[in-house]
């Protein structure tokens, strides 16, 4: 029997981009997956458009949360009821291309690695390309994964059967960086890439990456509060972390 995926998506308000994202993952040349979508308190329409492709498809669940608690709570409620092999991640308003499921369950199945992540392109808030595409770093070790998050997380699957179930730090952003260090440290394995570009990132005007302040503000707590490191200690990685993220992580971007 051909491994199970499990797919983890939080929602918060999601109505305009949520059906577009379920219907990436329907298109999977894959079959064998189950999508858990975790609502963290949407007051717009997503629970009820969620609950129309729960109706058809018996491998897609909603699970509610009593409050709004955050996309790390979110996600780790979806790795917590997950049943699956592997592990994935695609929040709701980024999308894969069809054959990014089988690709990386072959690699996984295949390759002597535990985790595996690929590049990806940019799209806009109206799902037009942007002409860009991340390209993923062949390997990935631990040392290098500290410096910056070189994970794009709608990317990136890991060996829940050879790991286990790796959860997120509750942090209000960048907990799927700690995850993927997380991840490596108990694998003992570097993370390796497919380099072609499997997923779609959306570009939106209010994400967190368009502010400068919340990109230190956030990062910082990666260190702190994510992985315990001293103040000092957290200062020091960000002076590292701004050094890599700008100078050397911005050159796989590359125009297509």
């Amino acid at each position: 029997m051909k491994a199970l995926v499990s797919i983890i998506t939080p929602l918060y308000n999601s109505e305009l981009f949520i059906s577009e994202t379920i219907t990436s993952v329907l298109n999977q040349t894959y079959s064998h997956w189950e999508l858990l979508l975790i609502d963290d308190g949407s007051t717009d329409a997503t629970c009820t458009i969620v609950n129309n492709f729960v109706a058809k498809y018996p491998n897609i669940f909603l699970l509610i949360n009593d409050t709004n608690r955050g996309a790390g709570h979110s996600r780790n409620r979806g790795i917590q009821v997950a049943k699956g092999d592997f592990i994935a991640f695609l929040d709701a308003d980024d999308l894969w291309k069809p054959e990014k499921l089988d690709k990386q369950v072959s690699f996984l199945n295949t390759q002597d690695t535990d985790i595996c992540f690929s590049s990806y392109e940019l799209i806009n808030e109206a799902s037009q390309p942007l002409n860009t595409k991340v390209e993923a770093l062949p390997i990935l070790n631990y040392a290098k994964l500290l410096k910056s998050n070189y994970i794009g997380n709608l990317t990136g699957m890991y060996n829940a059967k050879t790991l286990g179930k790796v959860y997120m730090p509750l942090l209000r952003k960048r907990q799927d960086w700690v995850l993927w260090l997380n991840a490596l440290e108990r694998s003992g394995k570097p993370a390796l890439s497919i380099n072609d570009a499997l997923a779609y990132y959306r570009l939106r005007k209010a994400s967190i990456s368009a502010s400068k302040w919340r990109l230190i503000k956030y990062n910082y707590w990666v260190y702190k509060k994510g992985l315990g490191y001293s103040i000092p200690a957290s200062i020091l990685k960000m002076i590292v972390f701004l050094y890599e993220h700008f100078l050397v992580k911005s050159k796989q971007n590359k125009t297509i």
